[in-house]
């Protein structure tokens, strides 16, 4: 669970069936928004949120996010932009489940899709060129060696245990629209690999940004645009500095999350 979400109460708005006990409920600070999550399981985090302030999405854009593990980047994005419709496909049973309860518990039906699947399949699943837009926050961590249980929830959202990143891009490949846009978020460490392997699928690197924990520290964190079938040529854009001293979050930070 990050700082940035508020816990909410679980009230009489939300049905009780809906809520398990390891379960709670969070505010999104969006529209009135909320999001089911279990801590046993795997909790979104800053990285989602500012992937959703990266992308952008256009009015009557379709979008897909691939892993959308709690669906929270399909519903800040429904609630900050002016797509069409948001689908969010996530291999994880449990993880599915919960994200479509959040989905219903805000009234999304008619503009977000939860399906259960692997993303390894998703062009077979949506068919070719289907989406304007493709998001994803991949697993950051290369495999699951020295994993005590690679099959819990949290080691398969950091770890490439069910998917690489060449799977993400050969799938967002497929997924896109020719000149259809892909936002990803990943560690700067892996940066050369992210480059190359985008570039091999056709997918060209448009617009990066670093986030930095406080001005004066190294990026641990790289927010990437690419346009499937784009030419040459990357911005680099001002980097996000997230605290302008201890506890105390920057204008950025504070815009992104709604505060």
């Amino acid at each position: 669970m990050t700082d940035f979400v508020r816990k909410k109460t679980v009230d009489k708005t939300v049905s009780e069936e809906k809520i398990r006990d390891t379960e709670r409920v969070d505010s999104l600070q969006r529209n009135s928004y909320h999001i089911i999550q279990d801590t046993s399981k795997f909790c979104f985090g800053m990285d989602a949120v500012l992937l959703s302030g990266f992308a952008q999405v256009r009015r009557g854009e379709r979008v897909i996010d691939l892993g959308t593990g709690t669906g929270i980047i399909p519903i800040l994005l429904e609630a900050k932009t002016e797509g069409r419709h948001f689908t969010g496909l996530e291999i994880q049973p449990e993880m599915a489940d919960m994200a479509t309860r959040s989905v219903a518990l805000n009234g999304l039906q008619q503009k977000i899709d939860i399906v259960q699947g692997d993303l390894k399949e998703a062009s077979r699943l949506f068919g070719l060129a289907s989406f304007d837009v493709v998001t994803s926050n991949p697993p950051y961590m290369d495999g699951g060696a020295g994993l005590k249980n690679p099959e819990e929830p949290k080691a398969i959202a950091r770890h490439e245990i069910l998917c690489s990143f060449d799977d993400v891009a050969r799938e967002t490949a497929r997924l896109l629209k020719p000149g259809g846009r892909f936002y990803l978020v990943h560690r700067p460490r892996r940066l050369p690999e992210l480059m190359v392997t985008l570039r091999a699928y056709g997918l060209e690197p448009k617009r990066m940004k670093t986030v930095h924990p406080y001005a004066d520290r190294d990026a641990n964190l790289v927010l990437i645009e690419a346009v499937r079938g784009g030419r040459p040529l990357m911005k680099l854009e001002a980097p996000i500095i997230v605290f302008k001293e201890p506890g105390i979050y920057s204008d950025e930070i504070r815009e992104i999350y709604g505060y």
